[in-house]
């Protein structure tokens, strides 16, 4: 491993000098201390990450919640682009990422007990059931936290705009001439909660009365419960003209069912999903669906996580809402 001395002996110049340059000091000449970085690099020097968490008192290590009810894991596309953004601008910024659990070698502890354990300096909180004690402890320790998509009081948060998304999708659905708009959503979570209230807003403002049966519950990320409430939407007395469904992924159960029931899109039934996932744009019919800027999302949600471990003081607490756009695809009929 290359070390200061090494640098030191192949710039001739002191260990000191060669600490001030690679520290950003500016006692030394921005020629001499160019010279040193340079050679630093040509040399592959990487600082000694236990000797810098001694002096900075900071692990540079940031963790990562992401705990999937649906077991998809990262291959949860939305969640993934997330993720993937938060992990190359943590290391834009000098930060490694650790993803935390409470299983560790084995042995039950909690969501802190691992962020101490593993020095954390902060901790982003992807997807996970925040209203449980265990999170709830995490967010209320001396951690800095960012959440995506759920608010806290005394936390910063970055969020999807859910309101205005799901607003913006019912009303495309209307000014193509539907009316009878069925809205297949997932489990109960705040994201749920506000793109229930963007949908009903837009029926109201259209003068659109929604029956109760048009609304169902499913579970986002999961095709299967889609499909079997596909069928009972198709099933009904009056079924409707369009169904909006959880997710882009979801539709796929949704789908299925309609496939088997001999119904195409939309020519029978039109579709509309949500995300915005690369699927939803391969798909044919190409599927009208409600694009997530997944990846602005992660890459402000870690500089904000950064800049509260950094600058504690200045620092204010706030929500951070990220807006998508409608993409129109071939699956909403015109009526």
């Amino acid at each position: 491993m290359v070390t200061i001395k090494d640098i030191s002996k192949q710039c001739g110049v002191s260990p000191a000098t060669v600490s001030k340059a690679l520290n950003g000091y500016g006692d030394i000449s921005s020629e001499t201390a160019e010279m040193i970085r340079r050679t630093a690099q040509e040399m592959h020097y990487m600082p000694n990450a236990a000797a810098r968490q001694l002096k900075t008192n900071m692990s540079h290590n940031i963790g990562v919640l992401f705990v999937d009810d649906t077991m998809s894991g990262l291959t949860h596309e939305y969640f993934s682009a997330i993720l993937n953004s938060a992990k190359e601008e943590a290391e834009r910024l000098g930060y490694d990422i650790t993803f935390i659990s409470r299983n560790v070698g084995g042995n039950n502890t909690s969501f802190v007990e691992h962020c101490r354990y593993r020095k954390c300096d902060g901790v982003l909180i992807a997807s996970v059931d925040f209203q449980s004690e265990p999170v709830r402890e995490l967010v209320e320790s001396e951690f800095p936290t960012v959440t995506i998509d759920f608010s806290y009081n005394n936390q910063s948060s970055v969020l999807s705009d859910n309101v205005e998304g799901a607003y913006r999708l019912t009303e495309y659905l209307i000014e193509k001439g539907h009316r009878k708009i069925a809205f297949i959503h997932g489990e109960k979570t705040s994201v749920t909660e506000k793109r229930l209230v963007g949908f009903f807003r837009a029926c109201e403002d259209n003068g659109i009365d929604v029956p109760e049966e048009y609304v169902l519950e499913g579970r986002y990320h999961d095709p299967k419960a889609c499909e079997v409430l596909t069928e009972k939407l198709m099933q009904m007395e009056t079924p409707p003209t369009v169904i909006m469904y959880p997710d882009d992924y979801s539709y796929l159960g949704g789908l299925r069912q309609l496939e088997k029931m001999n119904l195409s899109v939309p020519e029978d039934i039109s579709v509309a999903g949500y995300d915005g996932i690369n699927l939803s744009q391969v798909l044919r019919p190409r599927l009208t669906t409600y694009f997530q800027d997944a990846e602005m999302i992660g890459k402000r949600s870690m500089q904000k996580l950064v800049e509260s471990i950094e600058s504690k003081k200045t620092c204010i607490v706030e929500q951070i809402m990220v807006s998508g756009k409608l993409l129109e695809g071939h699956s909403v009929k015109q009526l």
